[in-house]
């Protein structure tokens, strides 16, 4: 099942004040294709995520303009009843922070099983034992225990795994994925990367990965688009985009991974930070911290264009040899 968003374009209201927080999104995922969305904290990011998934409140939300297909079907023109019967079974969604998500005060047994119970007509019995199987294909061995297990008395990978169960319980054909890693240590991320190439693999979803990591979407990527200020500035292959990458915003991302070779220098860092959603500069959002800005970046915004097959990029002076 394939995801295409369309001229996506969306503020937040109170009283007089916008914040525009998405300003035209375009964006693709293939079906069984991980698609990573990536920036820093205020780009966008989660706002993306939570659209498609049709959990933004109106009001303050306002959708300008803009269409998210799930192949043929326009997911903003569905009433609230339809969100809710698309919501897990063809689309689910993984969020940060599993603690914050899980019912504290129902078993993980429950939580998973209520899913199947409504969507597909389960008997108790039957969505028990289905649970256990889901259980076991998310890693999480010893499934009556997990199943009988309050929230808090699992570890945070443990509580990820099961957020993973829930989403994936009725065998949705899309996933997103929002920063499912931060909370974890890097032995865990590793485990949750794997656990989510090998659904993909099993299952064929489609999978948005949502991450302000750059180091985290290397291995998990096929395709990854960088946002910056509610806007793609970057859509390329993953490999492609770490072996060229062609705007500033993402060129100053890769620099400021830090390298085990380059211990002792000092780390690259973006000056700045992301420019408010009420206050998006005029132009190139990106020109007050770029380092190759000129007086056009100030004046012009530039269009996304397409570079080399498959790679478009957003910036007055892509291929012009300037930026280094």
């Amino acid at each position: 099942m394939e995801l295409t968003i369309k001229d996506l374009d969306v503020s937040f209201i109170q009283g007089d004040r916008e914040a525009h927080a998405l300003r035209g999104i375009n964006l693709t995922v293939g079906k069984g294709e991980i698609h990573s969305l990536v920036g820093e904290s205020g780009s966008g990011k989660t706002v993306t995520s939570t659209c498609i998934m049709g959990l933004l409140p109106s009001p303050p939300v306002r959708i300008n303009k803009g269409e998210i297909f799930l192949d043929d079907i326009n997911l903003l023109s569905l009433s609230e009843e339809d969100q809710r019967k698309i919501r897990g079974m063809k689309i689910a969604m993984v969020f940060q922070e599993p603690a914050k998500y899980l019912n504290p005060t129902l078993k993980i047994g429950v939580q998973i099983t209520e899913s199947l119970i409504l969507h597909l007509g389960m008997s108790k019995t039957a969505a028990e034992e289905k649970a256990l199987d889901i259980l076991t294909t998310v890693g999480l061995g010893g499934g009556k225990r997990i199943l009988h297990s309050y929230p808090h008395e699992l570890s945070g990978g443990m509580k990820q795994r099961a957020m993973i169960a829930i989403a994936i319980s009725c065998n949705p054909l899309f996933l997103i994925a929002d920063e499912p890693t931060t909370a974890l240590d890097v032995t865990l991320q590793e485990q949750i990367l794997e656990l989510i190439m090998d659904l993909r693999n099993k299952l064929s979803m489609g999978t948005l990965f949502i991450s302000h990591d750059l180091r985290v979407v290397h291995d998990i990527s096929d395709r990854i688009s960088v946002i910056y200020a509610g806007k793609i500035v970057e859509n390329s292959s993953k490999t492609e985009l770490f072996a060229h990458p062609m705007h500033p915003y993402s060129r100053l991302l890769l620099k400021s991974i830090p390298d085990a070779e380059k211990r002792g220098t000092r780390l690259v860092t973006i000056p700045g930070k992301v420019p408010d959603a009420e206050n998006i500069p005029p132009g190139c959002a990106f020109h007050p911290r770029c380092p190759f800005a000129e007086d056009i970046c100030k004046i012009e915004e530039p269009e996304m264009k397409e570079y080399q097959e498959g790679h478009s990029a957003a910036c007055h002076f892509c291929g012009t040899g300037k930026i280094q």
